[in-house]
């Protein structure tokens, strides 16, 4: 499997990915899984600044599918801007890299904080920092912070371990089991629902049901009439 950013291999027989860089993003690490899954031997991924160009290049042909969470604050656009030309093909669960709130060590009461808008602000009480700033990867949010763009920043837990001297865990978050989906510009689900009758989630309902009492119902009453 080849990695690597614009422009994509130029091979026609290598299938591309498009999602979203610099390296070493969630997307990038759960392309990989999802190429592994699928066990494509001869794939190539393009790490983009945004969904805009991965969009772009899909439609163009330059990408064969692209990747993105459902939760990326861009998701809504990607789906509706050219829904007649580029359709959710697939989707999945998936962790990822936990997240962490870190701080850098020379700040003893932080005030600002750096993270992913809307998508990962609901795991922490943002309340607590007077200034948030949004950024468009986790990367170049925690390259922010050790430039004191800002004191905190909510971003892989990893990176803690990397750059022990320079920042300190404030808050552990974890990972959330993600929906992510996969675009491409052919309809496969001819209109109609698509899904997996066999996967675990749909097991698990129709388990749930058939474990829930049955609620008997009411005997019907009817008024006599009147003769």
């Amino acid at each position: 499997m080849a990695c690597g950013a614009n422009p994509p291999s130029q091979d026609d027989t290598m299938i591309s990915f498009a999602t979203l860089g610099p390296t070493g993003t969630n997307h990038e690490l759960v392309t990989q899984q999802y190429i592994a899954f699928n066990q494509l031997e001869d794939a190539h991924i393009a790490l983009v600044d945004n969904f805009e160009i991965a969009i772009k290049g899909l439609r163009a042909g330059r990408y064969d599918f692209v990747l993105q969470c459902a939760v990326h604050p861009a998701t809504p656009g990607t789906m509706g801007a050219y829904f007649n030309e580029v359709f959710a093909i697939d989707t999945f669960i998936s962790r990822s890299k936990d997240l962490a709130v870190l701080t850098r060590r020379d700040v003893e009461t932080p005030k600002s904080i750096g993270l992913l808008m809307p998508a990962t602000e609901s795991y922490i009480d943002i309340d607590k920092w007077e200034t948030r700033v949004s950024e468009r990867s986790l990367p170049i949010i925690f390259e922010n912070l050790l430039g004191g763009k800002y004191d905190s920043a909510l971003v892989y837990l990893e990176y803690a371990d990397q750059h022990p001297d320079r920042v300190r865990i404030d808050q552990i978050i974890g990972s959330p089991d993600d929906v992510w989906i996969v675009y491409g510009t052919e309809r496969t689900s001819g209109g109609r629902l698509q899904a997996w009758y066999d996967s675990p989630g749909a097991q698990f309902v129709r388990n749930k049901a058939a474990i829930k009492p049955k609620t008997l119902a009411k005997p019907r009453t009817f008024a006599r009439a009147r003769t």
